[in-house]
């Protein structure tokens, strides 16, 4: 009978890599956006760098920082914690483990096309920039394209 060593029980695979990936992303888009919605929730400003083309008050209070009458921050934040749960319940459902990365590949997606909606607001429509919008538009783009190849790898 073969034993395994340690070295090779450990070692990483391009699943587990992307899977930790994603979970990063998602713990990282969790804090941003938690912080907006904790500014939204007690009324208080977002700590920003203002000056130039950065305004983050302007930018959190426009129009654009609403979806149906639903704070962006809140919905970005509900959105990170489903995305985190159908990762982390992805091996142990069997629904998701035939379906989830599409799930949250399709999750991501209208996250990446919103965002970049939001992107084009800051930049044209506003004229003012917020990091902390521009910090979680990243974070969404880099959880998008993880997404998309945990998709492709799971459909190989």
């Amino acid at each position: 009978m073969a034993t395994k060593t340690v070295s090779e029980n450990t070692q990483s695979t391009p699943r587990n890599t992307l899977f930790i990936l994603s979970l990063i992303f998602v713990v990282i888009g969790l804090v941003i956006s938690g912080y907006l919605s904790y500014t939204k929730l007690t009324n208080t400003s977002v700590a920003c760098v203002e000056s130039g083309a950065f305004n983050c008050d302007l930018v959190s209070s426009s129009a654009y920082s609403r979806f149906m009458g639903i704070e962006v921050a809140y919905l970005g934040f509900a959105s990170y914690l489903l995305i985190g749960a159908l990762i982390l319940l992805e091996d142990r459902i069997g629904f998701l483990q035939s379906f989830g990365p599409a799930l949250v590949f399709g999750i991501t997606l209208f996250g990446f096309l919103f965002s970049m909606w939001l992107v084009y607001a800051q930049v044209v429509l506003l004229q003012a920039l917020c990091p902390w919008c521009l910090a979680h538009e990243l974070n969404i783009t880099l959880l998008f394209v993880v997404s998309l190849l945990r998709l492709r790898q799971s459909l190989a």
